[in-house]
């Protein structure tokens, strides 16, 4: 018999329905209604958008279809289709539990003071996603590469947030992909081609941005990338070379983006003697990591393996530690000192109590006989000095953005230390190899505190005694007559960091100088001031990006950091203002943040270096 269109519309609706009901559909109304529980719980509502109009305190179908910027596939059935919280005031990060809305297709969470990075596995917790909007928030950290793997994209919008890095290429794989915006942010390098024809991205999609090329905006300098096809066609000719560069790739990152130092000639030989103590507790400042002994260091570490070495300077050898769950802790071996394990805890006591956005925590220590172990938090991103200065010089270079981000931020650290610490700390060693830079690219000090437990022959002589050059060209001249250790000497030392982030140049080793030229970094600027052309000084890839002023009002407080005489040099909250005056513009930091120093002198208070004094000799 045959069905009329009425009746074949209804036995194909009622098959749906089955299969609906077999593949446990029925069951996406309690995720749903769970998923907004989770967004709700998870972010600060100060005007009261959601705390007025999501209430759970009822069990009606469709109940939750009611509620402030919810659209559901019925009215009548608690299935969330689109989530529109835009201008809502929202503080908080990416709600994660949104994951559990299995049937969204649209999220708008725009114009809101949402921060945090966007989640690397967001094609997971919204895979049907068909309409994104996460503009004008304060997002930061890379776009992730998983946006890619929702193919169901039409739209997003990531403009007027503080993205960094270089934007997906596979982005433009998604051949539904429409409207595509990521204006205003930090991004660099080459912008996708995009496949689908009926995609409309204008220049004013990518504009104030640092470092964006390619069509539609100005070609990329250098050799052309390839374009899609050549990259598909590469990939189907030379498999077997593409998976070997992938599985290259993987394990250099497994291994920690820090380039190895092979700065332990003895191996781990040292190791042995500590074999008896493996039961030692190792002492923690932070709930938050697990309690452990030297034998789950000696485990995380590969016994201290040489393959582990992450870094290395005056203070000791770092190492990374990979603990059973997955996550990573760096391990410094402290270089000999001749104080007693009494006076090494109290020291240790008076560190790990020191917490501040831009200094590396300090999770723990051990003392396993005269060795002396810390246990930092990892840091992602390794050192600024292997930023600057990478071991492979193909190596993409820092665009500006991003070096005034640093420079500010590890300003405002070493000013904390100086100005507002309680003990206030002098750091001694300050260096681009002591900044270290979390998955944000946020620096973070480490080793302050640590000088005083050094060995009473001062750590820069000994350096040099050992050959290690590089790290003298930190240090203050008046530090090389008096081996007396000031606040100043740490401008001196902070000065020349400023100077490597705009000239790019190693503090020893000038290479854009002529070979005649034998002196250090400060000398050279020092000698191009003295010539009226210091602007040749100036990282030649950072000019004539719009970015001019502020390199030259950037290199004037370098310089002035770098004075040979104390008194000329500003104090580190001086600096810290001066730097932030410059980065206005990018909101690198925000009013609450404003560092106020105990003491607003134009120097430090006697008895604060004579204290120091004290302590060092």
């Amino acid at each position: 018999m045959a069905l009329n269109g009425r009746d074949l519309a209804l036995v194909v609706c009622s098959f749906i329905w089955v299969v609906f009901q077999s593949c446990g559909v029925s069951y996406a109304t309690v995720n749903d209604i769970y998923c907004l529980r989770t967004i709700k719980d998870s972010l600060e509502d100060p005007l009261n958008y959601l705390n007025s109009s999501w209430n759970f305190n009822n069990n009606t179908e469709g109940f939750i279809c009611k509620f402030t910027g919810i659209e559901c596939w019925h009215p009548d059935e608690n299935r969330v289709l689109n989530i529109r919280l835009s201008g809502m005031g929202l503080k908080g990060q990416f709600p994660r539990g949104i994951e559990n809305c299995t049937s969204l297709t649209g999220l708008d969470l725009s114009n809101n003071k949402l921060s945090g990075p966007i989640p690397s596995d967001i094609s997971k917790r919204i895979p049907f996603i068909t309409s994104l909007d996460l503009s004008s928030n304060s997002f930061y950290g890379e776009i992730p590469l998983g946006l890619a793997n929702c193919s169901y994209l039409n739209i997003l919008k990531l403009d007027n947030n503080r993205l960094t890095g270089t934007i997906p290429l596979q982005l433009g794989l998604l051949n539904r992909l429409k409207t595509f915006s990521v204006s205003n942010n930090l991004l660099t390098g080459q912008v996708p081609t995009f496949v689908n024809p009926n995609a409309s991205i204008t220049p004013d999609d990518y504009a104030n941005n640092p470092g964006l090329c390619g069509a539609p905006l100005d070609a990329c300098q250098g050799s052309p990338r390839k374009t899609h096809a050549g990259i598909i066609a590469g990939a189907a000719v030379g498999g077997v070379t593409l998976t070997a560069i992938v599985v290259g790739i993987v394990l250099y990152y497994s291994r920690g983006v820090v380039i190895k130092k092979d700065d332990d000639p003895e191996g781990n030989k040292w190791t042995k003697s500590i074999l008896g103590m493996k039961g030692i507790k190792v002492s923690m400042f932070e709930k938050s990591v697990p309690k452990m002994r030297l034998s789950d260091l000696m485990k995380a570490t590969s016994s201290f393996s040489k393959n582990n070495i992450i870094g290395s300077g005056r203070t000791g050898t770092m190492y990374k530690a990979v603990l059973p769950d997955g996550s990573f802790l760096m391990v410094k071996r402290l270089q000999d000192s001749q104080h007693s394990e009494k006076e090494f805890v109290s020291e240790m006591n008076t560190i790990g109590s020191v917490r501040h956005r831009n200094l590396v925590p300090l999770f723990g220590f051990c003392v396993a006989k005269r060795e002396r172990l810390l246990v930092y938090k990892y840091m992602e991103n390794g050192s600024l000095y292997d930023k600057l200065h990478p071991a492979e010089p193909e190596a993409k270079g820092m665009e500006w953005p991003l070096r005034l981000k640093i420079g500010i931020q590890a300003a405002r650290g070493l000013a904390w230390l100086h100005h507002n610490c309680n003990p206030r700390i002098i750091h001694r060693n300050i260096s681009s190899k002591c900044i270290l830079l979390d998955e944000n690219f946020e620096p973070q000090l480490s080793d302050f505190g640590l000088a005083r437990l050094m060995n009473p022959l001062d750590t820069h002589l000994s350096t040099f005694v050992n050959g290690d050059f590089g790290d003298l060209g930190y240090v203050a001249p008046e530090y090389m007559r008096t081996l007396v250790a000031t606040p100043k000497g740490d401008v001196y030392s902070f000065g020349t960091v400023l100077l490597e982030l705009i000239t790019g140049e190693k503090p020893t080793h000038v290479a854009d100088a002529p070979e005649s030229f034998k002196g250090s970094l400060v000398e050279w600027i020092t000698h191009l001031s003295s010539n009226s052309i210091l602007k040749t000084a100036i990282d030649k890839s950072l000019l004539g990006k719009g970015f001019d002023n502020e390199l030259i009002q950037f290199l004037k407080v370098a310089c002035n950091c770098v004075s040979p005489t104390p008194k000329e040099r500003p104090t580190m909250f001086e600096v810290y203002q001066l730097l932030r005056a410059i980065g206005g513009r990018y909101h690198f930091t925000t009013d609450d943040e404003i560092l106020v120093p105990s003491n607003t002198a134009d120097d430090y208070p006697d008895e604060f270096i004579v204290a120091f004094e004290t302590e060092i000799h």
